[in-house]
């Protein structure tokens, strides 16, 4: 399919309405629905357009990311709970970016313009505060260091909790205000800070344990 195609196919997608997507996520959680499966995806297919759109990048590898997004997309429509106030589309915006940062890296096409907030830059200040490269980092002036950097924070981020990785993720990646997230996450501004103070510890311990085993 090209980027045209796709494309024009995205604009017959329908927005869900909240009762519409409550009904879709009991019809697949609770009953096995397929359908029920497959038109959450559909539906949320705009999501992953959305991230993808962020990278300036030419037709064929747009359309790589968009597959790599698709997948992300899947997975999290697959490990989501429903019952837990967390809105979808936070929780799924994460494994999709997750996906096709992956994918790029992989292919090395990870030093492409990016035009959105989470740049590779970003992810190098937020490197940077995690690990206090100072002391504890490799040196980060070689694109493979730095592309070795982005990967083990994205490991480790994705072996937190599903509450720390939605709020390290929403401050750090979407560069929302703690407030707006708090809201979003229908929870407390205090406890964003607490699970965000949180999952920054849990990464740097990561991060050092692994920087230490490099050393030996």
């Amino acid at each position: 399919m090209s980027f045209n195609e796709y494309f024009a196919e995205l604009k017959k997608v329908q927005l869900l309405e909240p009762q519409q997507e409550a009904e879709l996520w009991l019809g697949y959680k609770e009953h096995g629905d397929l359908a029920c499966r497959r038109t959450l995806i559909e539906r949320y297919q705009p999501l992953v357009f959305k991230t993808a759109m962020r990278w300036s990048l030419p037709e064929p590898v747009l359309m790589d990311i968009i597959q790599e997004g698709t997948v992300g997309l899947i997975e999290a429509v697959e490990n989501y709970d429903h019952q837990r106030n967390v809105a979808f589309s936070l929780y799924a915006l994460h494994r999709i970016r997750g996906r096709m940062m992956n994918y790029l890296q992989k292919e090395g096409k990870s030093n492409l313009a990016f035009a959105g907030s989470a740049s590779e830059e970003d992810w190098l200040k937020f490197n940077r505060a995690i690990l206090e490269v100072e002391d504890t980092a490799p040196s980060i002036s070689d694109q493979a260091e730095q592309n070795f950097l982005i990967q083990q924070v994205l490991k480790a981020m994705n072996r937190l909790p599903d509450k720390e990785q939605l709020v390290i993720s929403g401050v750090f990646l979407n560069e929302q205000e703690p407030k707006h997230l708090a809201q979003t996450l229908d929870m407390s501004i205090s406890h964003v800070y607490r699970l965000q103070k949180q999952g920054i510890r849990r990464i740097r311990g990561m991060l050092s344990k692994l920087m230490h085993e490099l050393k030996r």
